[in-house]
């Protein structure tokens, strides 16, 4: 995700290139307007004759260009609904980690002389529910590495587990599952407290289906494929209806409208999939160390990682 610190101005943000969408489109955008030029050559200099046989009207640019904008904008609002459910749902995360974290911290307790083991407790279950976190964004992202995000935060028994696991965040909740139970039946955590810890865990396996269902379901290819042809042959036939009114500035039309296009097209592709590692993709490592430390404070452990900050305006 793209952050600054402070807002920048209007013109540095028009010329902004390298997180821009240009980044992507430059070389369709580059194709598309030496097409424009030669088009245009061909018909102000008469390179040849035969060429103005295909000159076109504006009326089947226009006609299909409403159609494309109706096109583009369902998809791009399609991906963005997709976007921001993510969003929302890593904030539920959020808030569920810390409140997890203050039931389990506030409601275990055990009989007087049992501090040590209570507090061991209490620091694997909260470790558990950090390695929980980091564990959702790897299995979002496809990483099936060792991170040291994990190493430090649960025994190399539980990792060689977690190594063999198809759903490591589900096997992490399942012994999530297993500690609550296990306080219960020691006498540790209160019957009528015990649901209570339930629906956190179950509003976990809540969100985390959530996130599957928009990783694992992406817009139908077919609509993908119709989009970006119909943009490609938009795009390439755009100079044979304005050459004979736009004339040598015909290229330059291409550009801007080509830009336009593209650029569209692109932005829904890029943030059709949140979870990714996209400039423009949520921050989901930022935003899992930020968790980390959150449920690690309430512990009053000091030695946490440090708060992920944007490099070069860019935050993953």
């Amino acid at each position: 995700m793209i952050v600054f610190e402070e807002r920048p101005s209007w013109l540095s943000i028009v010329l902004q290139v390298r997180t821009s969408v240009l980044t992507r489109i430059w070389g369709r955008l580059l194709v598309t307007t030496l097409f424009a030029l030669v088009v245009t050559e061909a018909f102000e200099f008469k390179a040849f004759e035969g060429i103005r046989k295909f000159s076109l009207s504006t009326t089947p640019f226009t006609l299909i260009g409403l159609a494309l904008g109706i096109f583009l904008g369902f998809r791009n609002n399609t991906s963005y609904q997709r976007f921001w459910e993510g969003r929302i749902l890593w904030g539920r995360l959020v808030n569920t980690s810390r409140s997890l974290t203050r039931q389990v911290l506030t409601l275990v307790s055990a009989p007087e002389g049992s501090e040590e083991a209570l507090a061991a407790y209490h620091r694997s279950f909260v470790h558990h529910v950090a390695a929980y976190v980091h564990s959702l964004r790897f299995h979002l992202r496809d990483q099936k590495e060792k991170y040291p995000e994990l190493e430090r935060l649960i025994p190399e028994d539980d990792l060689d587990a977690l190594a063999n696991s198809s759903n490591p965040p589900i096997m992490l909740i399942q012994g999530l599952g297993q500690r609550t139970s296990e306080a219960w039946r020691s006498g540790w955590l209160d019957t009528f407290h015990l649901p209570t810890l339930e629906s956190s865990l179950t509003g976990l396996t809540d969100i985390q289906g959530g996130c599957e269902r928009i990783k694992s379901t992406p817009i139908p290819f077919s609509y993908t494929i119709l989009i970006h042809r119909i943009v490609a042959v938009y795009c390439m036939a755009l100079p044979f209806g304005l050459v004979t009114t736009s004339h040598q500035a015909t290229p330059l039309v291409v550009l801007l409208v080509s830009y336009a296009l593209y650029g569209l097209d692109a932005i829904g592709d890029e943030i059709e999939n949140p979870f990714g590692l996209d400039d423009h993709d949520l921050p989901l490592t930022a935003m899992s160390t930020m968790i980390e430390v959150n449920v690690r404070d309430q512990l009053g452990e000091t030695d946490l990682p440090e708060l992920k900050k944007p490099v070069e305006t860019v935050l993953n």
